[in-house]
């Protein structure tokens, strides 16, 4: 039936009822209707084709905002007229700015404007100038009924959709960020297609609420008290105004973000919110091309599931949502699949295997908040060992940078006092605290990136963040002793600059980064203090807060990491808090049922912030372990790369890593080729890539020889196959 559908002229009014229709007022013609629980809030046309100041719809368009590939590809923010009162058209167009850098490397050594990049056509040609897309951009919200959820929609269709070959590529946000999240990736490659494009949230983005004056964030991006902006705010924490004040007493200058405080889990409907998105979006395009129904009563439904090619292509936690979205669709809403780096957890550890070089890999599949807490707990240990150690100078050691080994070694001799690690010496209890991290599944391409990670922050972040939200804990609940401020250098809780909140929704990414505001570790010895500051009670140092660390991990574990003892209702943390938290994390798992949906999956073996092993290998196996040898998942696996593209012009990384963003680009060119010609999938496989090599932080400039394409039949020493008893086997 659905085949039958996608070749039917698009120009029919179908009789069938469709996802987004409704009945048919007795004209015998299905009306289309707004999708449940949807608010529409915009509809704003942007024209501009060439580069402008962005703060006018005329001046905007919908993939660079009006900056055009020079604008996107400058460092600098464009400003604003009123750093503390700036307009929802700044705020979008800065967030795009903001958005569409942190997917990418922007810079021109890195292939920005050459081989990727606005002005590059599908055909990978610099033929575009510029790049500005003119077209409509609509804006809704998803509620779920209770008045809390407010997850945030963009549909955008460019002047270049094709009536008689409609397409949807929808696109939810990588890591926590905001509806623009993915303009960089999914956004693009639709927008140069002329597909309409779907971007969400998926129930993150940038909330930030105040408590110390009861403002928010609305869904245009500007500020308001929490009254004032009413049914428009993005997110404010469930507090009564005595129950605010006794908090801002005890706890000045904090800070809640969305992903963190909701008290929703939204991680859990990341995959339905994907789903709304799509249904929008055939809202949308029968509301701007179908036909007026007889009588008057409203739009036609021109455009639905069966008559539309529909690809979900995302990265990260996108790439998770795309996932559990195919999973999910029982409305044959989503033709192909494809996820980049994705953050996907299978819902089982049994039932199938990993394989690396002929190797077991017997941990495999862990939840990440799993992975994350154990390498909040061994990473800023384990980069001190020699076989750790970036190969760069001292100069680009991110530890050393930030002014962390100091308080690495002390994390060391804190972890070896309560058991965690051997060694009597600084470099003995590193090398342990490496081999806790390789037993957790990290491999031997991981060790050089502890260093950096745990540098930026990552793992401090995330441990905090997840269990949080996994927990539906709240602002006020300060778990494990933490908090979110802004911080001062010296890691002290200041007041958030009024500027840096004003412009928060363009400036930040919707975690506890630093911009707006950091972990903070309230129970520090001697007052809060920042995660990387804080001071721990038991052992008295300086060792990035390593009471908290174990607080987050005995959390998922439901254990004591010391002394490995089952956590009561007394103990710290309790019992029923940590039941909450890994009721959240059963709740977000994957099913590994695609419903045999054509899928594509990239990853960078190098990515040590989203391990291979217990993802996107992990996923793949799953899947086959649940689908059988009816599966269409196609896993392809790039060396020398990494998770953070935008990571790439840092020292070191410039010398050593490829862009992944371009394989993304290519799987999508593969996704629809299969969708619209029946070319077939390219096989599983390892894309063997060539490093630039060089001068750290001078690298030259990469060129198409570094970054080989899909092989249609790779050699069978880059062969990626799945076993009868769903064991995947990358070879080394």
């Amino acid at each position: 039936m659905k085949k039958q559908h996608k070749t039917m002229m698009a120009g029919a009014v179908p009789l069938l009822l469709a996802a987004c229709g409704g009945g048919d007022g007795g004209s015998g013609v299905t009306v289309n209707t707004l999708p449940k629980h949807l608010t529409q809030h915009s509809v704003m046309a942007y024209t501009a084709t060439t580069p402008g100041a962005g703060n006018s719809t005329d001046s905007q368009d919908l993939l660079t905002a009006g900056l055009g590939k020079t604008g996107l590809g400058t460092a600098t923010a464009p400003s604003y007229a009123d750093p503390l009162k700036p307009t929802a058209l700044e705020l979008r167009r800065n967030a795009i700015h903001a958005n569409y850098r942190a997917i990418l490397d922007p810079s021109a050594n890195g292939g920005y404007g050459r081989l990727y990049g606005p002005n590059i056509d599908q055909n990978g040609a610099d033929r575009l100038g510029e790049g500005m897309i003119p077209g409509k951009e609509f804006i809704a919200s998803l509620d779920d009924g209770s008045g809390n959820k407010q997850v945030v929609i963009a549909v955008q269709i460019p002047d270049s959709f094709d009536v008689k070959n409609p397409c949807i590529v929808a696109g939810p946000s990588s890591g926590s960020r905001g509806v623009y999240g993915s303009v960089g990736s999914a956004g693009e490659w639709g927008l140069k297609r002329g597909c309409a494009v779907a971007l969400t949230d998926a129930g993150k983005g940038v909330g930030l609420y105040d408590p110390s004056d009861d403002t928010v964030n609305k869904i245009d991006g500007t500020r308001a008290t929490r009254s004032a902006a009413g049914a428009l705010s993005l997110f404010a924490a469930s507090l009564s105004d005595s129950v605010r004040t006794l908090f801002n007493t005890a706890f000045p200058n904090r800070l809640a973000l969305k992903h963190a405080h909701s008290q929703m889990n939204p991680e859990k409907d990341w995959g339905s919110d994907t789903l709304t998105s799509i249904r929008y979006a055939l809202y949308v395009l029968n509301e701007q091309y179908a036909s007026t129904v007889p009588g008057g009563t409203g739009k036609a439904v021109r455009f639905d599931a069966g008559n539309t090619l529909v690809i979900a292509g995302s990265v990260s936690n996108g790439g998770a949502a795309v996932l559990r979205a195919a999973e999910l669709d029982s409305e044959g809403l989503i033709d192909g699949v494809v996820a980049s780096e994705p953050s996907a957890q299978p819902s089982r550890t049994t039932g199938y295997g990993v394989q690396f070089g002929g190797a077991d890999i017997p941990i495999k599949g862990l939840p990440l908040i799993d992975i994350f807490t154990i390498a909040n707990l061994y990473q800023p240990c384990a980069a001190l060992a020699p076989t750790a150690a970036m190969a760069e100078s001292t100069i680009y050691n991110y530890m050393t940078l930030t002014g962390m080994n100091a308080r690495a070694s002390n994390r060391c001799a804190a972890l070896a006092a309560k058991g965690l690690v051997s060694g009597t010496t600084t470099s003995e209890q590193a090398a342990d605290a490496l081999r806790k991290l390789r037993d957790s599944g990290f491999s031997a391409d991981h060790d050089t990136m502890h260093n950096a990670h745990y540098g930026l922050g990552n793992a401090a972040i995330i441990s905090m963040m997840y269990t949080n939200a996994f927990g539906r804990f709240s602002v006020i609940d300060n778990l494990c002793g933490m908090s979110a401020a802004q911080v001062d250098g010296t890691g002290s809780v200041v007041p958030v600059n009024p500027t840096v909140k004003a412009q928060s929704f363009a400036g930040g990414n919707g975690t506890v980064n630093g911009a707006p505001a950091s972990v903070v570790y309230n129970t520090s010895v001697g007052g809060a203090k920042s995660w990387a500051f804080g001071v721990s009670p038991s052992s008295g140092m300086a060792d990035f807060s390593l009471d908290a660390a174990l607080c987050q991990r005995a959390l998922v574990t439901g254990k004591d990491p010391v002394g490995n003892t089952d956590l009561t209702t007394t103990s710290s943390p309790t019992l029923a808090q940590s039941q909450a938290v890994r009721s959240g994390m059963r709740e977000v798992l994957l099913s590994g049922n695609l419903q045999n949906k054509p899928t594509l999956i990239v990853a960078g073996r190098n990515d040590a912030l989203v391990p291979v092993n217990h993802a996107a290998r992990a996923y793949a196996a799953f899947n086959r372990s649940v689908e059988g040898t009816g599966s269409q998942l196609r896993y392809i696996e790039v060396t020398n790369a990494q998770h953070f593209d935008t990571f790439l012009p840092f020292s070191g990384f410039d010398t050593r890593f490829v862009p992944l963003h371009g394989y993304f680009n290519l799987a999508m060119d593969a996704m629809y080729a299969k969708l619209k010609n029946g070319t077939a999938l390219p096989p599983s496989q390892v894309v063997r890539t060539t490093p630039r090599g060089g001068t750290p932080g001078a690298a030259p400039a990469i060129t198409a020889s570094h970054l080989p394409p899909f092989a249609s039949a790779p050699v069978s020493t880059d062969v990626i196959g799945i076993s009868a008893s769903h064991v995947i086997e990358v070879p080394n």
